[in-house]
């Protein structure tokens, strides 16, 4: 089973380059992020008509996430359980694949957190705490269970292009790496460095010309339970589609690139 992930920048400005990465890359599940749309605006007979099932917890404007699948889903949460939030960020769900175990799994998108200190980060670091406890809840049942998505997190010094440029950004300071690795010691593995072993990066900024000077982050991760971990066979880092010269003309594409794993 692949499983992916993809902070698409907005699915009506991409659509035409999110459709032939799903072509070519034949994800069995992919969470996307920050879809900028409601439900109802969401293309969903696009992904219906490749064989995926939709599901949508969308926001206008900004935000905004969805589970698709080629599998069912079944049991369909959104926004992280015990937590008041007017922003549409997580969304859960469990796959039944036609053969092998169902796995739980989880599309998020966490807050940004910037400018930090402030009410943004105190929000971040909220939404992280209400996070982890749920996925404690989950490493209780001792089922197959992942999040995946865009953490806004750059947990190592290595995830990151310039980490004394950083040092005070909400997304290396060291109150929001400690929340994430707080998150691994429940029990969890980072599952893409675990197979990759050389540093990557998944975001790129529109600005400065940071894809040509490889100035990136590495913020999109994989957390796995125990029982996924065991599981995972290969991973990747999809950065062909950030490339304008291998994407749709003159789409501009999203400054993320999706990344996957694949399980036995």
């Amino acid at each position: 089973m692949k499983i992916a992930t993809w902070n698409v920048n907005s699915i009506k400005a991409r659509k035409p380059r999110i459709l032939d990465w799903f072509d070519e890359a034949q994800p069995d599940v992919c969470v996307l992020q920050e879809l900028k749309c409601v439900d109802e605006a969401f293309p969903a007979s696009d992904f219906e008509d490749r064989g995926y099932n939709v599901h949508v917890h969308g926001q206008k404007t900004y935000n905004g996430v969805a589970l698709l699948s080629k599998h069912p889903v079944e049991d369909v949460i959104r926004g992280v359980p015990n937590f008041e939030d007017e922003q549409s960020r997580y969304i859960e769900g469990t796959i039944i694949p036609d053969e092998g175990e169902a796995v739980r799994v989880g599309g998020l998108y966490m807050p940004n957190g910037n400018p930090a200190p402030g009410p943004k980060y105190d929000y971040k670091l909220r939404f992280m705490e209400a996070l982890t406890a749920h996925m404690a809840d989950r490493l209780q049942a001792e089922e197959p269970f992942l999040v995946a998505g865009d953490y806004n997190i750059i947990p190592e010094a290595h995830g990151v292009y310039d980490p004394i440029g950083w040092k005070d950004d909400a997304l290396f300071r060291p109150e929001s790496r400690a929340a994430y690795h707080k998150m691994l010691n429940l029990g969890l593995t980072s599952a893409v460095p675990t197979l990759l072993k050389e540093p990557y990066y998944t975001f790129w900024d529109y600005q400065g010309g940071a894809w040509k000077k490889n100035n990136g982050l590495c913020i999109d991760h994989f957390l796995v339970s125990p029982e996924v971990a065991d599981r995972v066979e290969e991973a990747g880092v999809d950065m062909d589609v950030r490339d304008p010269e291998t994407g749709n003309g003159d789409v501009k594409p999203s400054d993320h690139v999706p990344v996957w794993i694949a399980l036995t």
